[in-house]
């Protein structure tokens, strides 16, 4: 049994630490985020460090023991790593306004578009922001102007979007304002 613990432990690190740094790259590059919530994250992340630990009764070789305290180090690293992550975001939610200001769709309905009016007050700069709805979890930025406080949304056609006399063709993956 604990042969399976200290396997599965590992391959579960592997991947959570896969989905953590392409939850970094996306939000950085603004691409598709098909990462699971930082506390989803978090979550595996404990139940991997928790299998280590008794991944650690496994001692048949030197090649296990060193996957055991691998998995755990990773683990624990990447656990701290991720409360910062949720802090920070806490954090900075606490001092910039999000607020919701429409959600438009496409007028065959195939995309959805939330955009959000932000202002962090002193600390920075205010403006508005589309993302664009995926499935699940699953979003994009595809619009983010400073200094800006209203928006104007039309639909040229099924794919291609007018916002603020910008125009994005979403089947190509546009983006504005980065």
């Amino acid at each position: 049994m604990e042969k399976r613990y200290n396997l599965w432990s590992f391959y579960l690190i592997i991947v959570c630490l896969g989905l953590a740094a392409y939850s970094l790259y996306s939000n950085i590059e603004n691409a598709w985020l098909i990462a699971p919530p930082n506390y989803i994250l978090l979550l595996v992340s404990v139940i991997v460090f928790i299998l280590g630990i008794k991944g650690f009764k496994d001692k048949r070789n030197w090649q296990v023991q060193t996957r055991s305290w691998l998995t755990v180090i990773l683990s624990f690293l990447l656990s701290i790593v991720l409360i910062l992550a949720i802090l920070l975001s806490l954090f900075a939610s606490s001092l910039e306004a999000n607020e919701h200001i429409e959600t438009v769709h496409s007028p065959d309905g195939n995309y959805t578009i939330d955009f959000y009016r932000f202002d962090a007050g002193a600390a920075g700069s205010f403006g508005v922001r589309g993302e664009l709805d995926g499935p699940l979890w699953v979003k994009k930025r595809i619009y983010y102007q400073k200094r800006v406080e209203q928006i104007e949304v039309e639909w040229e056609n099924n794919t291609t979007i007018l916002i603020n006399n910008h125009i994005l063709n979403l089947k190509d993956g546009d983006t504005y304002g980065y």
